[in-house]
């Protein structure tokens, strides 16, 4: 029985994207924002919203509790500033608070502690959501 640690993460992604589309919407904003400092034009694909979700929620599941500082440092790039070096920014927070949000609004997240540690954890149904997924 394969769980989420076995499963290729992009086909598992890209499977709960499809699935997460049904759950929560993409906002209006969403078409025309960069996802951090270092990017020079907003993402290509029309449905990056859904594919971010999915790689946040399986984040959560993997790392949790985790916050959106740590998200934006997972997410975060290097910028080209010309002929100086490369400097790594982190993703804007906006867009992660936002996905977390709506996580949470599906109850397949809730905030939490876990010995000293506070940030999202995963519910039982974000759980067997994934699980399932990744049959």
């Amino acid at each position: 029985m394969a769980t989420i640690y076995d499963t290729n993460p992009n086909a598992l992604i890209n499977k709960a994207a499809e699935e997460l589309k049904k759950q929560i919407k993409e906002p209006e904003w969403a078409k025309f924002v960069k996802t951090g400092v270092a990017k020079d034009r907003p993402p290509a694909e029309t449905d990056w919203w859904y594919k971010r979700a999915a790689s946040i929620l399986r984040s959560v599941y993997l790392k949790g509790p985790i916050g959106t500082n740590k998200l934006r440092h997972k997410y975060s790039s290097k910028k080209n500033r010309g002929y100086k070096p490369e400097k790594t920014f982190n993703a804007g927070g906006k867009i992660i608070r936002t996905i977390l949000q709506q996580l949470e609004k599906a109850e397949l997240i809730q905030k939490g502690e876990k010995d000293k540690h506070k940030g999202r954890l995963v519910t039982p149904k974000g759980k067997s959501f994934l699980d399932k997924l990744s049959k």
